[in-house]
């Protein structure tokens, strides 16, 4: 169920309340459904406390600066996801001769929903009355394909900002079972996503973090119609998802930053090809040098 229809349908405890809405009017604005048939923008962004104006006003472009800035954070935090904010600066100026404040860095940083990976308390913070799920797989021997599924969604640059990213990778075999790119956060996106990758197969578990796009009822209702265990990261773990995090720096090596695409149709085409090598030529050393797809789909 949309999570707008739930506000006004099923008026959960933090109905009305400000306090309980996600702190940021960013992580907000992901709930708008645009073409619900029912509910108006208006009325949507009354419910949500977020200011009209800003659904229907298009984003200026980011400047050069900052784009320059935004790429080297990208660099750094793939290979040093440990490094905190004044390590940052430090290493900017190194290496790539930028001077920059802590406060315009943290501003940044959100740019590209990224945050130092050490061991926390709330490190993800789900949607108030959204349903979080128990972490299944910790000690969890995986023996066949199709046994768990992992997903996650991250970024990709292009020439004037950022697209969206999300993949379904098999922990067994490693296989990319679908993956799609978006401008935007919107729930057609990662849905379109499981959907795709459920005309594959069905798996018996399904891990992600406990982000609002995953704890959604429309999202975790498919699961449970396909009879799919539900998982969760736990907060603070952040090598829960550990296989999803290393096909996001194989794909940043292999393919994104020697590429520098400049639309979302590029990074579509660039990735097609990408990730049909991934999966079919592509030789994995934990796999003895076989391919996901030789795994995945090896006869017994």
């Amino acid at each position: 169920m949309n999570c707008i229809v739930s506000l006004v349908s099923e008026k959960p405890n933090w109905f009305g309340s400000k306090k309980n809405l996600p702190r940021s009017a960013r992580d907000r604005k992901i709930l708008i459904s645009r073409d619900h048939e029912s509910i108006s923008l208006a009325r949507q962004a009354e419910l949500l406390d977020i200011a009209r104006s800003t659904i229907y006003t298009r984003e200026t472009p980011m400047s050069f600066e900052d784009l320059s800035i935004l790429t080297a954070l990208d660099k750094e935090y793939t290979d040093h996801p440990e490094y905190g904010v004044l390590k940052l600066i430090f290493v900017l100026k190194r290496d790539h001769g930028i001077e920059i404040g802590k406060d315009r860095l943290r501003s940044l940083r959100r740019v590209l929903g990224l945050e130092t990976i050490y061991p926390k308390p709330r490190t993800s913070i789900p949607f108030i009355g959204h349903a979080v799920y128990p972490y299944l797989l910790r000690d969890y021997r995986i023996s066949r394909p199709d046994e768990v599924w992992g997903t996650d969604i991250t970024y990709v640059r292009i020439a004037h900002g950022f697209c969206y990213l999300a993949a379904i990778i098999d922990w067994f075999s490693r296989a990319v079972i679908a993956w799609s790119v978006s401008p935007t956060l919107e729930s057609a996106f990662y849905i379109e996503t499981l959907n795709d990758a459920l005309r594959c197969g069905v798996p018996h578990i399904h891990n992600s973090d406990q982000g609002v796009q995953y704890t959604t009822e429309a999202y975790t209702d498919i699961l449970k119609t396909n009879d799919v265990l539900i998982s969760m990261d736990g907060r603070g773990r952040c090598m829960d998802n550990i296989f999803t995090e290393r096909l996001w720096r194989t794909v940043n090596y292999e393919n994104i930053y020697t590429h520098g695409y400049t639309s979302i149709d590029e990074v579509r085409d660039g990735l097609t090809r990408y990730f049909h090598h991934y999966n079919t030529s592509r030789p994995h050393q934990s796999l003895q040098y076989q391919t996901p797809h030789q795994v995945h789909y090896k006869k017994s």
